[in-house]
Formats: C-alpha cells, sequence, structure tokens
C-alpha cells in the first residue's frame, strides 16, 4: 500500500485522483484548504486549512504529517483567472503565480523530508504554459504562472534526481470542472484515470518531463 498526498483534494480533479487511489486500496491523504461533503464521504484521512500562498499553512502541513512517508505527492491546487491583451489586472497576475507556481515549490520544499528515495512528485499544469504551444495569446496570468510551474517542475527534476525521487508535469487535457464552467472533453472520472496511469510510469527514466494525462509528451 502507498500513501498518496493529493494538495487540491476537495473538488475536481483532485477529487477524482482522490477517489481512484482509494478505490485502488492506497492511502490517500486529502489535503485542503476546506473539505466537501463528496471528500469527507470517502474512507481517506482529510487535512483541512492548508492554503498553497501561505508558507505558516503549508509549514503546518508537514507539522501535521511529521515523519511520515509519502509515496506520490501530487500537486492539484490551481486557480484561472481569465484576462485578455485589452483587460489586465496585475494583482490577479500575482494571485495566479502565488497559488499556481510558488504554491507546488512551496509544498515540495516543505514536505521534502517526508519524500524518500523511490518517491514520486506529479503536479498538474496546463498546455496553456507551453510557449510553443501558444497560438491564440490571452490568458497573461494563467499562462505565465503555468510556464513557471513547469520550469520549478524541471528544476525540482534536477535537483532532486541525486536523490532518487521523479518529479514530473502533467496536463490534464480538457476536463468538466468548475474552472471550465463544466465544458471539456473529458470527465473528472476519466481524467484521473489517465492520470493515475502516468505517475505509474513516472520514473527517474522519464523525471523532468511534460506529458498530456493521454500519455502524449508536450513541449515546452
Amino acid at each position: 500500500m502507498n500513501t498518496v498526498c493529493i494538495i487540491g483534494a476537495n473538488r475536481g480533479i483532485g477529487l477524482a485522483l482522490v477517489r481512484a487511489y482509494a478505490q485502488r486500496g492506497d492511502n490517500v491523504l486529502a489535503v485542503c484548504r476546506k473539505s466537501a461533503p463528496e471528500l469527507e464521504s470517502l474512507d481517506v484521512e482529510v487535512i483541512t486549512d492548508v492554503n498553497v500562498v501561505d508558507n505558516d499553512a503549508v509549514s503546518s502541513l508537514q507539522q501535521r504529517l511529521q515523519k511520515r512517508n509519502i509515496d506520490l505527492l501530487v500537486h492539484n491546487a490551481g486557480i484561472l483567472l481569465r484576462d485578455t491583451w485589452a483587460e489586465q489586472d496585475e494583482a490577479s497576475i500575482r494571485l495566479q503565480f502565488e497559488v499556481n507556481t510558488l504554491g507546488p515549490l512551496r509544498t515540495v520544499r516543505a514536505l521534502k523530508d517526508n519524500l524518500k528515495s523511490g518517491a514520486k512528485v506529479a503536479v498538474i499544469t496546463s498546455r496553456m504554459g507551453s510557449i510553443e504551444d501558444n497560438t491564440s495569446g490571452g490568458y497573461y496570468g494563467y499562462r505565465i504562472s503555468k510556464a513557471g510551474v513547469n520550469m520549478v517542475v524541471k528544476c525540482l527534476s534536477i535537483d532532486l534526481q541525486p536523490e532518487g525521487i521523479a518529479v514530473g508535469v502533467f496536463h490534464p487535457g480538457y476536463v468538466k470542472t468548475d474552472m471550465t464552467g463544466n465544458r471539456g472533453d473529458v470527465s473528472t472520472e476519466a481524467c484521473a484515470q489517465n492520470l493515475v496511469q502516468r505517475f505509474d510510469d513516472l520514473s527517474l527514466e522519464t523525471t523532468g518531463a511534460f506529458f498530456h494525462a493521454k500519455g502524449e509528451p508536450l513541449p515546452w
């Protein structure tokens, strides 16, 4: 039985991942700011009051976990605030950077001692953070923050490889969630199954790579 810690676990893709790992029989630590009835109904350990923009809250997560080993750390927490070239708000751009880019870095740094050789770190990003794939512009804050977290993951993959820890970044697809207004071409359940397979495949041989949930390598 593996211990899987999922950050951003109370809805959408995070909740679907909690279900998938719980059904598989893994020990799941479901971390979020606030819980939800759907999450509470599952046979998992729910850890609340963790806001990834708050250094003290992230540090408290490590204190609550103490020396428990984590086999797979999944950072799913993220936000999307829409903007255009004509309408931009620097505060919203900064907030997305705090959540989407610095949030995963804070989490991994805080939980580093819980990750032993053989552990894995998976960060949910978006292909909207791909510079090569950007053909439509807009979404400045979201694109910047996701391009930033892609670089965070690449750096982590290099720095943690000598310790036997593999790190990957994954685009979930166009998923029907609150973030997309429940529009999309894949359900959260199907997305979670795809991501579980990708996380299973993550290794020191593939560390630092950028993959679609369906398995396709994506351009930076």
